[in-house]
């Protein structure tokens, strides 16, 4: 049998699933209900030392329930799709259901909000090529592990690993709504380790695509990772003090995902936003915008309707540095008083949120370096972790590693450190490269911040 047949016959599948769900739901006594179904099928293989490390396989076919009776909803979710286990499904979830609070914001759409598309063939989001067997990729990882470790100066490569997946999904509801398509992902990483003991360092490198075609070589990702950890040889902490900081593109979206937080519409219905009362004013500086467009062929998070069914859209969360509006779905939207971004996104147990699909940054004329000749003194930030996030004030903290940078050059690696400041502050300084990587959902390129606290030495 083709893949196309198998993908056909899966899709079949999961749309007599989804509608029988709803169809039990109303017979339990929902008045609305939608149903999301999954089958989804992996294969991730891991090697060390240029064997076999780990290998991985999950294929199974999920179901989720959302009722509404009278303002209350409750989700269920199961992975027993008998008969039995539905009809046990929907009048569970009826009853509980029924002791949850009143929100006279819920509600499916209308029938004439609804997507007319019901397929992504038109993105082509679901490579149609057969899916790889595991050695091949085994193979791949075998070759981005092998290229690390001929870099001089790798002393091991900590795990280097090749996946795949394939999801197909269908929504259902009782409004009239149903449809659904299949996704796939490619994906290779590498981290690779330098020097030993407390001067031990580590990097990496990771590509995921949706098409195996527009995936890199193994051995580019594992190069990369290879000069990535060697880069930080020698890591020591830098100074203390007020300082311009450059978020490399491999961190980047980061900054941005933090302005997407804010304008989420969960957040500004709730009064947990630093923007809240920004709509219509600069939030970035002029001559930047800031554009969702989840209608991206081959991207991997393109989508023809969101969870609720309505169809997406390309739109400007940001235009010339101005706030142009939230990202809502329909609840949001009735509680904001305005129409849904068709920005919904749900898990099979959870109810749909406003979420974002595929932001892109406006990208400016000089690249990294030429940011960093203008910084004289600064970090060039290149991984962060952990965070202090003031949601509703915007204050900012976060702990960092990447390379000092003295007279517009690198001077060396630096680690263990915090950097600091306020988002809306920090949002207004931006100056953008033109490095942004392709096939990412947040396609932001490096990105410089003025004044910013560095607490280091």
């Amino acid at each position: 049998m083709s893949s196309e047949q198998t993908s056909r016959e899966h899709s079949a599948q999961l749309r007599d699933l989804a509608e029988a769900l709803v169809a039990a739901a109303k017979r339990a006594g929902a008045d609305q209900a939608d149903a999301l179904t999954m089958r989804g099928q992996s294969v991730s293989i891991d090697v060390r030392g240029g064997g076999l490390e780990h290998a991985d396989r999950a294929e199974g076919v999920e179901i989720g329930l959302r009722v509404l009776i009278g303002g209350r909803q409750a989700c269920v979710s199961a992975s027993d799709h008998s008969h039995d286990s539905i009809a046990e499904m929907a009048a569970r979830a009826v009853a509980m259901a029924r002791e949850a609070p009143v929100d006279d914001y819920l509600g499916l759409a209308d029938p004439g909000q609804l997507a007319s598309q019901r397929d992504a063939v038109a993105l082509q989001i679901c490579d149609d090529r057969p899916d790889p067997a595991p050695d091949q990729l085994q193979d791949a990882a075998l070759r981005a592990e092998a290229a690390a470790l001929q870099a001089a100066g790798i002393s091991q490569v900590e795990s280097a690993n090749a996946s795949f997946s394939r999801r197909h999904l269908w929504l259902a509801a009782s409004n009239g709504f149903s449809g659904g398509y299949s996704r796939t992902t490619h994906a290779i990483s590498t981290v690779a380790i330098t020097g030993e003991g407390l001067g031990m360092e580590r990097d990496y490198a990771a590509e995921s695509r949706v098409w195996a075609d527009d995936l890199p070589q193994p051995e580019e990702i594992g190069r990369l990772a290879a000069e990535r950890t060697l880069a930080r040889a020698g890591s020591r902490k830098p100074p203390t003090g007020a300082f311009p900081i450059l978020y490399d593109r491999r961190v980047a979206a980061s900054l941005i995902g933090h302005l997407l937080s804010a304008v989420n519409g969960g957040s500004v219905a709730r009064g947990a936003s630093w923007l809240r009362k920004a709509m219509g004013e600069p939030v970035l500086p002029v001559g930047m915008d800031l554009i969702e467009d989840p209608l991206r062929p081959r991207y991997p998070s393109s989508r023809p309707f969101d969870a609720e069914g309505l169809a997406t859209r390309q739109r400007s969360i940001v235009a010339d540095g101005v706030l142009q509006g939230w990202t809502l779905d329909l609840a949001t939207g009735r509680k904001l008083g305005m129409d849904s971004t068709a920005s919904a996104a749900r898990g099979m147990a959870s109810a749909p949120s406003p979420t974002n699909s595929n932001v892109i940054l406006t990208s400016a004329d000089g690249g990294a370096d030429d940011l960093i000749a203008e910084m004289g003194t600064g970090l060039v930030v290149t991984s962060m972790l952990g965070a202090s996030i003031n949601g509703t004030t915007g204050d900012y903290s976060r702990g960092a590693a990447g390379f000092w940078v003295q007279n517009g050059r690198i001077a060396y690696p630096v680690n263990e450190c915090t950097i600091a400041g306020n988002l809306r502050d920090m949002l207004m300084t931006l100056r953008a490269g033109n490095d942004a990587l392709p096939w990412r959902g947040a396609e932001v390129p490096s990105l410089l911040v003025e004044g910013m606290t560095v607490a280091g030495a």
